[in-house]
């Protein structure tokens, strides 16, 4: 591990990875329970296939079985086929990337703007950057655990789809690091600031991915020199582009995100969406937490990123206020108690349905 040593005994599989071994395994549990997951990533295969040629056939296939795998992981510990459903956090989130994200990306400039190999990198951090979600809210230097936990269970993921650590090593460091760079701190931690340079560290919270250059500092030094390294890193800024597009998408893309995100985060917390405790944080979250997410703690960390998505999070920018000022109209003078998170969800649908 270039980052963080010793993460792969930190995190040892879990029952989940226990039940779904391997490529075969979770594509049989695919085919029964969600074969569209399959149908898109047939048709991403086709597409690189079609662009790159035998040349990458070997490589393709190992990686069309890595994310097989890491979709049924997904899919039965936090999502459709499991008993611990995310409403944010499951194989769709996986999917908005893999399909839909980069789908965009590739119609706006085209598939050869990439190399064959990070095309399919980036299918894997689409599949694999959420892995895990069930780890203590820890950092260390400044990457969350869930974070590391994926990275762990996407390195035994290669290993076991036929990637090798030594002949495809720069594969192995470039999932690494952007797994670590999608880290999202939606709150600053002030006595981790020396973990980055000055300039870094004014920008607290957000995603790790624009201070990534700083940590690689610390751990490896000489990192400019090496090829794998810095390829890696301009991966996770687009990479951290692609995780966070929502706001650049269509407008209603955006607010289902947010309510997918509200209703993830009520569950977690114990509050059932039905229950008045849940009126006020859901509220709370799709009013002055959307405006901070999208107007300060949001910014695109790469060329490709802002090329394809800028425009779109411009177009949205107005809406985002206006959304959040008829939520807080129509409940923010409410006395707590008078209404649930279910309503305030529903009063969104209704006002985007009408912006």
């Amino acid at each position: 591990m270039i980052l963080i040593s010793d993460t792969a005994a930190r995190f040892p599989p879990d029952t989940t990875e226990q039940r779904i071994p391997d490529a075969e395994a979770a594509r049989s549990l695919l085919e029964q329970g969600r074969p569209d997951v399959l149908d898109v990533i047939r048709s991403r295969r086709a597409l690189y296939h079609d662009a790159y040629g035998v040349d990458a056939a070997a490589h393709l296939e190992r990686t069309e079985h890595a994310v097989v795998l890491g979709c049924a992981r997904l899919a039965v510990r936090h999502g459709t086929l499991g008993s611990d459903y995310h409403a944010y956090h499951n194989e769709d989130h996986a999917l908005e990337i893999l399909d839909r994200r980069l789908g965009q990306v590739i119609d706006a400039l085209g598939v050869q703007a990439l190399p064959g190999r990070d095309w399919l990198v980036l299918s894997l951090f689409a599949t694999c950057h959420d892995l895990r979600q069930r780890e203590n809210q820890q950092y260390f230097d400044g990457i969350g655990a869930t974070e590391l936990a994926s990275i762990a269970e996407t390195h035994r993921i290669l290993d076991v789809t036929g990637f090798d650590r030594d002949r495809d090593a720069g594969l192995f460091t470039a999932i690494e690091i952007m797994i670590a760079g999608s880290t999202f701190d939606p709150t600053p931690r002030p006595n981790e600031s020396s973990v980055f340079n000055s300039a870094e560290a004014a920008r607290a919270g957000g995603a790790l991915a624009p201070k990534l250059s700083g940590l690689l500092e610390r751990r490896e030094p000489e990192w400019h020199e090496q090829p794998d390294l810095a390829h890696a890193l301009y991966l996770a800024q687009f990479a951290s582009d692609l995780d966070t597009a929502n706001v650049g998408e269509h407008f209603r893309h955006l607010t289902d995100s947010a309510e997918r995100l509200a209703s993830e985060r009520e569950m977690r917390s114990g509050r059932s969406l039905d229950d008045t405790a849940s009126g006020p944080p859901v509220l709370g979250f799709l009013t002055s937490g959307q405006v901070k997410y999208f107007f300060e703690l949001h910014r695109f960390c790469s060329d490709l990123g802002t090329q394809v998505f800028a425009l779109g999070k411009r177009d949205n920018a107005p809406r985002v206020r206006q959304l959040a000022d008829q939520l807080q109209e129509r409940f923010g003078t409410r006395a707590v108690g008078s209404f649930t998170g279910r309503e305030v969800i529903e009063a969104q649908r209704e006002f985007v349905a009408q912006l």
